[in-house]
């Protein structure tokens, strides 16, 4: 019962009390080094960052991690891997490697691989490399190949020929 007062009265510490108090403090810087080592290795990927449902966005996203939307975006987005889930709306340019439209998205659409599930609506052009549109999915607009989607000016002009008789 009164064991408690003893271990707190500085008066009643012995010798190995005081080298075993000691011994945690200096064991404790030890634990961080080992935790920042493993948190400076960059193998682990970062999960998506999701915007939620109940979120409205006004503004442009860009990031080179992945991002889920299930919320409203009034901007365009750039992002590495891209999932419009099925409650999000998206009005504006979506450019990303890797695109999954779930949801409904009104502007341009730009990537690399572009998927359109069954629930997909998009309102506008997709520039891809490689596309998938699910039986089901609702689209308008134009679709265009390119071996490089991600950039604007890729196949916008023709390649100039240099005249060797100049």
């Amino acid at each position: 019962m009164f064991s408690k007062s003893k271990i707190n009265d500085p008066a009643h510490k012995s010798d190995a009390d005081t080298s075993s108090t000691a011994a945690p403090s200096h064991s404790a810087p030890a634990a961080p080094k080992q935790s920042e080592f493993k948190a400076s290795a960059p193998k682990a990927k970062p999960p998506a960052s999701v915007l939620s449902s109940d979120l409205h966005i006004t503004g442009n996203l860009k990031t080179t991690g992945d991002i889920q939307v299930e919320g409203t975006v009034e901007g365009d987005i750039r992002a590495h891997l891209l999932t419009i889930g099925e409650t999000a709306t998206i009005k504006g340019e979506v450019i990303a490697d890797d695109v999954v439209i779930n949801g409904r998205i009104v502007g341009r659409v730009r990537g690399l691989k572009v998927r359109l599930t069954s629930t997909a609506r998009v309102e506008g052009d997709i520039i891809h490399k490689t596309i998938a549109i699910e039986s089901g999915a609702h689209f308008e607009g134009s679709v265009q190949r390119q071996d490089d989607p991600l950039n604007p000016g890729a196949k916008s002009a023709p390649a100039q020929k240099p005249n060797p008789a100049s």
